[in-house]
Parts: C-alpha cells; sequence; structure tokens
C-alpha cells in the first residue's frame, strides 16, 4: 500500500506514520511543503529505529504527484466525504491519501472525484482524528482486506 501525506505539518505525526509505513512495508510518500524539517528530531524520535526500512518519495507539490501518479487507484481521505472508509474495496497498491492536520484535502479535489473518497466515522460533536490514527485505521482495513500479505502472523512470546 502506498500512504500519501499532503503538506503534513506535524513532525511527531509523520513520525509515527513512517513507522506504520515500515511495520507494513508501505511505502510513504510526502507532498511539499512540510510544516517541518526531515531533520527534526520529534519526526526521527517518533519514527524510532525503523527508518532503514522505509520506502520513502518525495514530491515538490500536489499537482506535480496527482499527474505523476494519475494511473495510480487512489482513495482520499475526508471527513466530507459520503462514503465509509470500510465500505470500499481495497487492492495491492492502492494510493490512499491524507490531507494536512488544520485544513485536510481541498474540496474542490474532493468534488471532482467523490466516489473514491472516504471517511472514517464519529460521532457528530467530533471534528476529526489524530492523523496518524487515521492513517493506522484505513492502511490496516486495507491489509485486512487484502490477507496482510507478506506479515508476521506469529506470536512473539519467548517462553511460552
Amino acid at each position: 500500500m502506498n500512504i500519501v501525506l499532503v503538506e503534513p505539518e506535524i513532525p511527531q505525526n509523520t513520525g509515527n506514520i513512517a513507522r506504520t509505513c515500515a511495520a507494513t512495508d508501505s511505502s510513504l510518500h510526502l507532498v511539499r511543503p512540510l510544516g517541518f524539517s526531515t531533520k527534526d528530531k520529534y519526526l526521527k524520535r517518533a519514527g524510532l529505529d525503523y527508518w532503514h526500512l522505509l520506502d520513502i518519495h518525495y514530491y515538490d507539490d500536489f499537482e506535480f504527484f496527482l499527474e505523476k501518479k494519475k494511473d495510480e487507484r487512489m482513495f482520499f481521505v475526508s471527513t466530507k466525504s459520503p462514503n465509509q472508509y470500510d465500505q470500499v474495496e481495497y487492492k495491492k497498491g492502492d494510493y490512499l491519501v491524507f490531507g494536512k492536520e488544520t485544513a485536510g484535502l481541498p474540496e474542490t479535489l474532493l468534488k471532482n472525484r467523490l466516489d473514491y473518497t472516504i471517511r472514517i466515522p464519529m460521532i457528530k460533536e467530533a471534528r476529526s482524528l489524530n492523523l496518524s490514527n487515521a492513517v493506522s485505521i484505513v492502511l490496516y482495513e486495507a491489509y485486512r482486506q487484502t490477507d496482510f500479505p507478506n506479515f508476521n502472523h506469529e506470536a512473539k512470546f519467548s517462553n511460552i
């Protein structure tokens, strides 16, 4: 799977997402401008010692990313979508696209791709979930549907 973060702003979120991508053999695509330096200590700390496992790609802007990946299947995650994340069929290699923490994805993009927008249901009073939590929820549903390919299915107990 491919996780795309469009203009992420909080280094700890991106670090947590990088660790999740590394642990699931997912590629991470970061679309500039970033709200932090990739040398940021909070970004590195949140990713712990998983950076060597990470397949990471950078793009100068969102339009460039969309043009470069125009033939790929993408799902755009937004609280504005009428479609729930668990009601679509994911396939190996899909791109799961998330907007920046403070603004999400542009509404014009969402309106033009409404069939490929998804949301995580919440109570009405909640505005949104933390970005790294949202990525984990959607990513693991996509992997659940594709039978967790290449995942270790064995427990890690040492003395049982």
